[in-house]
């Protein structure tokens, strides 16, 4: 079978440029993803440049007054939710390495960060306590009297280098700072939202609010979006986040503890402190689990999903009399859905020889690492279709009411609401299906 590379991110994010609106638009209203959405749309812009995108946008009804606030609020807002970031600098300055570092770099044991790549890299980037701080300079815009003018670059100890007609940082010459979307949080949010619905789905609606209070709690402390782990956090802390929703305010503290045990928490020893730590990856283990399950019923059969399910869940070897006598499959039928599997790499074999009764034990294992690959690129195989399918079914709309004369209105105005309920029908079966790639790709 052809084995389909991943996408490339600026391809992949263009794809989820709805469900990232979606994110905005849900948590801050529509200013927010108005804003929002000029960034997608145009990769990096300043605060001004948004300023003027959206008073344009509102000039015909009548809001150009308070679009310079709107702005300002809503942006703020999206910085502080890290939802956007500064632009790593253009052409940032290398100082040279002192004699210290070139010593080090000249040794066996230099590290990787002293390379120029890695250099580079680091002097570009903003630091943590610079790249999602919105300044009162950037809210003004344009020149800065000199006492006002305080760069970044002085505040970072580090100067940059920049060229007249470029628009990023820079050091004696004012200039706008550009802002981006901040793909790797809305990912994350993506994660945690995917998190609450199979909680609230396989447990219940406590455990589900529980664990969005938890994500809410700890969400600047986590540094990367594929987190095994939450941060340990406080009981009271993870009951105070959950009393600020509706949903929790009914909760008492000893039915929050209750769903940290069903979240697969262990009840700590007594102490002072009381703190829990929800594994992430187990839920999200099981997701992928259930959507492989799902594929192996609907190519397999019955029998062969009870099999598989077995092996995933225990997560070990078992032979062949242990898989027959717990699935209810007799032996005979389990050992040839186990060698079919087995063919299809679904399953590790190991034959063990039994001295004493003179015969061969087999012993089965998921291989997960190839289950899990195949069924990724099955998902980017029928990524590409659908998005063949999606280009060909609106060429095909446009060919058929370019040739629709005008008296003929009505039937091109029911082609085109054809064409548009097909299409919808596409898109969302696309978002279904980039859903289930997520699971198995980005969390």
């Amino acid at each position: 079978m052809t084995k389909y590379m991943a996408l490339p991110n600026n391809i992949i994010h263009h794809m989820r440029f709805p469900k990232f609106l979606s994110i905005v638009s849900d948590e801050f209203g529509q200013d927010c993803a108005e804003i929002f959405e000029g960034l997608l749309q145009h990769g990096r812009l300043s605060l001004n440049q948004n300023m003027d995108r959206y008073k344009d946008k509102h000039k015909a009804s009548g809001e150009n007054s308070s679009a310079t606030n709107v702005v300002r609020e809503n942006f703020g807002k999206l910085a502080q939710a890290r939802y956007i970031e500064r632009c790593p600098a253009h052409e940032p300055f290398l100082e040279p390495l002192e004699e210290g570092a070139k010593k080090r770099a000249k040794s066996k044991i230099a590290d990787a960060t002293q390379t120029l790549e890695a250099r580079s890299l680091a002097a570009a980037t903003p630091m943590e306590s610079q790249r999602f701080l919105v300044e009162e300079d950037t809210l003004i815009g344009g020149a800065l009297e000199d006492n006002k003018k305080s760069s970044i670059t002085d505040i970072v100890g580090e100067k940059r280098k920049l060229e007249p007609e470029t628009e990023s940082w820079a050091t004696n010459d004012h200039k706008e700072i550009l802002w981006r979307v901040n793909f790797e949080e809305l990912v994350r949010r993506l994660r945690h939202k995917s998190c609450v619905s199979r909680v609230t789905e396989r447990v219940d609606s406590v455990a589900g609010i529980v664990l969005s209070a938890i994500f809410e709690a700890s969400r600047k402390e986590e540094t990367s979006v594929k987190t095994e782990k939450t941060v340990p956090l406080l009981l009271e802390t993870i009951y105070e986040e959950a009393m600020k929703t509706e949903e929790g305010r009914s909760l008492t503290l000893e039915r929050v503890r209750a769903a940290l045990v069903q979240l697969g928490c262990e009840l700590p020893t007594i102490g002072i402190d009381e703190t829990y730590s929800i594994d992430l990856k187990k839920i999200i283990f099981q997701a992928q689990a259930q959507e492989v399950e799902s594929i192996v019923l609907k190519k397999y059969g019955r029998e062969a999903y009870r099999i598989f399910r077995l092996l995933s869940e225990r997560e070990r070897r078992i032979e062949t009399d242990k898989i027959s006598s717990t699935t209810f499959v007799e032996k005979k039928d389990a050992l040839k859905i186990l060698f079919q599997l087995w063919k299809d790499d679904y399953l590790n074999l190991e034959r063990v020889g039994n001295e004493a009764q003179k015969m061969e034990i087999m012993l089965w294992e998921l291989n997960k690492r190839s289950v899990w690959e195949q069924v990724l690129d099955d998902m980017y195989h029928a990524a590409l279709n659908l998005k063949l399918r999606l280009v060909h079914e609106l060429d095909h709309a446009q060919d058929l009411l370019k040739g629709k004369s005008l008296k003929e209105g009505d039937e091109a105005a029911n082609m085109r609401k054809k064409a548009h309920d097909k299409w919808k029908v596409l898109e969302a079966s696309f978002m279904i299906l980039d859903d289930a790639i997520m699971l198995f790709h980005d969390f």
